[in-house]
């Protein structure tokens, strides 16, 4: 199915969550959790992959939406010739059934519509035995799982699909619940959507509320607050890194990868921007569910994990998906868990700084963790890696990965200091002043005059923005700001920044992708950080203007053809907007200078 990224809207019940297009079409869900195969994928493939529509009957439709106010309630509204009706999307949180709730209520006159379910699970392949109920609505199993669809709306088969029609006229409504359970497990009891609603409508609005003001980004800041919580394991704590799987980074091309697990590298940035907002309980989640995800010997630490710390991420391809708009292949988990990439032991370490600078109460496990973690880091930070981008190339001496292994040192003696512990300190700023002068003399091109992203190269990165947010260099070093403004003009493309340069890069795939919405709002930090305010708030306003009609932003953006890419919507995004707001608000100083 061909429908823009833009497009979709995302409702959730933090442990799973559904895209909704604009013509009311739900076209990815995963039941029960963010990463189980999917019930409806026709987002990845064809109709025939599983889908739900619910929309008006004719044509020349006019469409509006928006989410409830502070919620993930969507509501979209259909202005037709007849009548205008209001379709209303939700999940509430789970209550012992794990459901997704569809109302259509008339506003004026008569509209018609017509539904149309076409289930299929393990990702678009199976198609389930239905049965119809004696008081109406289907039952669809197979396998181990069993679909409940409860309506009033008399139903029928018609080939592989479900389909039924009706009309509502103004105060008239009709109710569709659909309920994910075990199918060797008894029919669960049906929620009632006069207390789910009004229940799941509270728990968003109480969320949203506890969030400060941010100057004039305060509603964007709440939007993203609530993704993030939405892309919420919460029985766990642990935030995946988007809610799809295999949105391509460029249309047509195979750079297409399984988002719906927890990066550690995630873990500082998001600690960050939740504990800046007061937000203490959704940061202690994370933390501790970050302290269960590592533990282990230091030299199995993987990058990501699953949503309840597993380590088996196996990848492996969809033949029978098409690719969102022909993009193969579908990737169902990631490969990238199982490489080296040494930064993520410098974000931990500075995860927990923060963690105990901004609060929250010690966890005897942050120390146990420290005293295994710096001793393995101190034999192989020398090592290549594949670094922040995760590349499918050849293994090098990544900047970055070199100035977070610093980081994790740097962290170390701050720690060691504040404990009373100066032979701890004295060791691990010792190892911290030899990779400062290390990554100085062998990441600093002196022809070029600024950093580059890996030792003997001559491509830019944006990973090194990073290089002034931690404190390896103060904002004002010429070398910094020298490198801030080489990243401008190589790296800018029609005022939006790439990740690396993608021509002097071989990261084992066909080049091409859009910008990397994450780098950018670094940009804007970094642009801020070095005096360049006006600069900072012109980009910030850009990235603002990129976000859907909802308010969400997905992986990258193409400037050209002006349209969303990448998994959808992206955790790192909107953290990265966050932060960004944070930071221009001056709300207690600049949100990403970790060293301070």
């Amino acid at each position: 199915m061909s429908v823009p990224i833009e497009d979709y809207a995302l409702i959730g019940d933090c442990e799973t969550a559904a895209l909704v297009s604009k013509n009311g079409s739900i076209d990815w869900l995963c039941f029960p959790r963010f990463d189980s195969p999917a019930c409806f994928a026709a987002l990845l493939g064809a109709e025939d992959n599983g889908f739900w529509s619910l929309s008006p009957s004719g044509e020349n439709v006019r469409v509006t939406r928006r989410y409830r106010n502070d919620t993930l309630i969507l509501e979209t509204e259909f202005q037709t010739e007849t009548g205008t009706a209001v379709l209303i999307d939700f999940m509430p949180l789970r209550d012992g059934t794990s459901d997704l709730m569809r109302i259509v209520e008339g506003k004026s006159g008569t509209v018609a519509f017509d539904m149309e379910l076409n289930l299929r699970f393990d990702y678009g392949r199976t198609v389930p035995w239905v049965t119809h109920g004696k008081d109406g609505g289907i039952t669809a199993i197979a396998g181990p799982d069993r679909l409940t669809l409860n309506c009033a709306v008399p139903l029928e088969g018609r080939g592989m699909s479900t389909v039924g029609s009706f009309q509502v006229a103004a105060g008239e409504s009709q109710i569709f619940t659909l309920t994910w359970s075990p199918s060797h497990m008894p029919q669960p009891a049906q929620r009632q959507v006069e207390y789910a609603l009004p229940d799941t409508e509270e728990f968003w609005q109480s969320f949203a509320a506890k969030c400060p003001k941010v100057g004039r980004w305060t509603e964007q800041v709440k939007r993203s607050l609530i993704t993030l919580k939405a892309l919420t394991y919460m029985p766990t704590g642990g935030i995946v890194a988007a809610a799809t799987t295999s949105l391509p980074e460029k249309i047509g091309g195979p750079r297409n990868w399984d988002y719906r697990y927890c990066w550690l590298r995630d873990a500082t940035l998001t600690l960050l921007a939740l504990m800046k907002l007061g937000y203490y309980e959704e940061a202690s989640a994370w933390r501790n569910w970050l302290l269960r995800a590592v533990a282990g010997a230091p030299a199995q630490m993987q990058i990501m994990y699953g949503v309840a710390g597993e380590r088996n991420l196996l990848e492996w391809q969809v033949p029978w998906l098409s690719g969102y708009e022909g993009s193969a292949p579908v990737r169902i988990g990631n490969a990238a868990a199982e490489q080296v990439q040494l930064d993520v032991y410098g974000e931990v370490a500075d995860a927990m700084l923060q963690a105990r600078k901004g609060g929250l109460p010690p966890h005897h496990r942050g120390r146990e963790l420290a005293a295994a973690i710096l001793p393995f880091l101190e034999k192989v930070w020398v090592e290549p890696d594949e670094g922040i981008w995760e590349v499918r190339g050849q293994r090098q001496h990544f900047t970055y990965s070199k100035v977070m292994a610093w980081v994790a040192f740097d962290r170390a003696v701050q720690i060691a200091e504040a404990d009373g512990e100066p032979e701890a300190a004295a060791r691990w700023r010792t190892l911290a002043d030899h990779i400062h002068a290390e990554v100085c003399e062998k990441a600093f091109d002196p022809e070029l005059g600024c950093f580059v992203q890996a030792y003997g190269s001559k491509a830019l990165d944006a990973s090194l923005l990073h290089l002034g947010m931690v404190g390896f260099i103060p904002p004002d070093d010429a070398r910094y700001v020298a490198t801030v403004e080489a990243i401008e003009r190589k790296l800018l493309r029609d005022g939006l920044l790439l990740r690396y340069e993608t021509q002097e890069v071989d990261d084992g795939l066909p080049p091409g992708e859009g910008a990397f919405l994450a780098c950018s709002f670094w940009l804007v930090d970094a642009l801020g950080m070095i005096g360049r305010r006006d600069d900072a708030l012109r980009l910030f306003e850009r990235l603002l203007s990129i976000c859907n009609d909802v308010g969400l932003l997905a992986e990258e953006y193409d400037p050209a053809a002006r349209r969303m890419l990448g998994n959808f919507p992206q955790a790192f995004s909107h953290v990265g907007l966050i932060n960004s707001a944070l930071n221009l608000a001056r709300l207690e100083g600049p949100a990403d200078q970790r060293s301070a």
